[in-house]
């Protein structure tokens, strides 16, 4: 018989998993001849700014114009869909960042719009071939909103690199998508 001594494990602690704009690396990329739609929600207007400005900032570092951005805004993020598929099927774009902010509440309100809105984007860009970049928090609470939307943590850095990047993707395999 084998006999073991049961003694308590002790508890393993790892460091919350950073998710940001500094966490995806980036290659230096040209998108000076790219038109991006950026489409924001009102609602939580303070993050949805700080996002967009780091969507833009991003976007001026691939090089974009401010000539080739195209911005829309629409009353919550459930709108955000039906936006981005009428900029999709205007032709006027290459790639869309859709700006959203889901605070969750004490209703199940939060996971509809949620769930929507996340397959909403999604199905956009899969029938339109049109990247379409899900640019939406969705979150337990405006605390880590903030952190998300300020300073070096602000996700819109990566979003509009993400943009760009997709729309180059998108040019390079499917060269002639315009004619």
């Amino acid at each position: 018989i084998l006999a073991f001594k049961v003694s308590r494990l002790p508890s393993l602690r790892f460091p919350p998993a950073k998710m940001g704009a500094m966490d995806i690396q980036f290659k230096k990329i040209d998108g000076s001849k790219c038109r991006v739609g950026i489409i924001s929600s009102r609602w939580n207007s303070a993050i949805i700014n700080s996002l967009k400005s780091g969507v833009k900032t991003s976007l001026a570092e691939c090089g974009v114009s401010d000539q080739n951005v195209y911005e829309t805004e629409v009353p919550g993020a459930y709108e955000l869909p039906l936006a981005a598929q009428y900029l999709a099927d205007s032709g006027k774009v290459d790639t869309i960042v859709c700006v959203g902010c889901l605070i969750k509440g004490d209703t199940e309100h939060f996971h509809y719009i949620s769930d929507a809105v996340s397959n909403g984007i999604m199905n956009v860009g899969i029938q339109t071939s049109i990247p379409v970049i899900f640019g939406v928090l969705t979150v337990n609470n405006e605390e880590q909103a903030n952190v998300r939307a300020f300073g070096e943590n602000n996700h819109g850095l990566s979003w509009g690199k993400t943009a760009v990047e997709m729309a180059l993707m998108r040019e390079s395999l499917m060269p002639h998508h315009d004619e």
